[in-house]
């Protein structure tokens, strides 16, 4: 593709403010980044530093108080609510620590029900989501349901589904937070093999150091603003230096 190193995510002074009792604290106090089509950027930081705020900016789940946020060049601020979930079904896959997945239906169904709200029937949308779960390693599961499969074919589930409608970008929220090390491995690696043969830029909120292995950028929040970006070349993800980090979470 010509345009895969084009900018999909511009953030520009974004801060947010929240309602503490009477007071307002601030929790982003003016972030600038930019992300790159097709690359896998991981934000990490302390509890309470505000990378799931900014995450949820990148992704329209919140509003900023102050500051852009472009999707594609879009300013996804100035979208009523039905362009925004237009935006966020057609252009973004989600994933969460927690699955989210609706536990009534099968793995099947709950990858297709985004493609039913995109308008895909029938036939079509049943094959789509075989494919997906074939993809991601399901493929004989498919009519399980959620409570019948491991928290790592969860984890599958919602990779499948995040990839429903094509996305040009999946953000990924703690995705590896409620898995062992060995089954949060195979996610990380999964996740990563999607970005680099799908082209999908990949955005993961973190706590997880097994991203540094994969991610091409690591965004560090701390205290509300970017403390640093790192490229993967200049990160030291050595076991020890690992738990050297600066600003590392305990």
């Amino acid at each position: 593709m010509n345009d895969e190193r084009h900018t999909i995510v511009r953030v520009i002074n974004v801060k947010k403010d929240f309602p503490l009792g009477r007071q307002t604290v601030r929790v982003l106090k003016g972030v600038d980044l930019e992300i790159m089509a097709g690359e896998y950027i991981s934000i990490m930081g302390p509890s309470g530093s505000g990378k799931s705020t900014l995450f949820n900016m990148i992704g329209g789940l919140d509003k900023p108080t102050d500051g852009k946020v472009f999707i594609d060049e879009v300013d996804i601020s100035q979208l009523d609510a039905y362009e925004l979930a237009w935006l966020r079904n057609r252009k973004i896959g989600y994933i969460f620590q927690t699955f989210n997945l609706i536990p009534v239906m099968t793995a099947l169904e709950n990858v297709t029900l985004p493609m039913t709200f995109a308008g895909m029937h029938g036939d079509d949308a049943q094959d789509k989501g075989i494919e997906l779960l074939k993809l991601v390693g399901l493929g004989e599961r498919f009519q399980h349901k959620p409570l019948e499969l491991s928290g790592g074919q969860q984890q599958r589930v919602a990779i499948a589904r995040s990839l429903a409608n094509d996305p040009a970008i999946i953000l990924a929220d703690e995705p590896t937070g409620n898995l062992d090390l060995s089954t949060g491995a195979e996610i990380i690696e999964l996740l990563k093999m999607l970005s680099a043969e799908r082209g999908v830029t990949v955005i993961s909120a973190t706590h997880d150091y097994k991203m540094l292995n994969v991610s091409d950028r690591v965004v560090w929040i701390r205290d509300g603003m970017i403390d640093r970006i790192e490229n993967r070349d200049e990160l030291d993800i050595s076991v020890g230096g690992i738990t050297e980090v600066e600003g590392a979470p305990a």
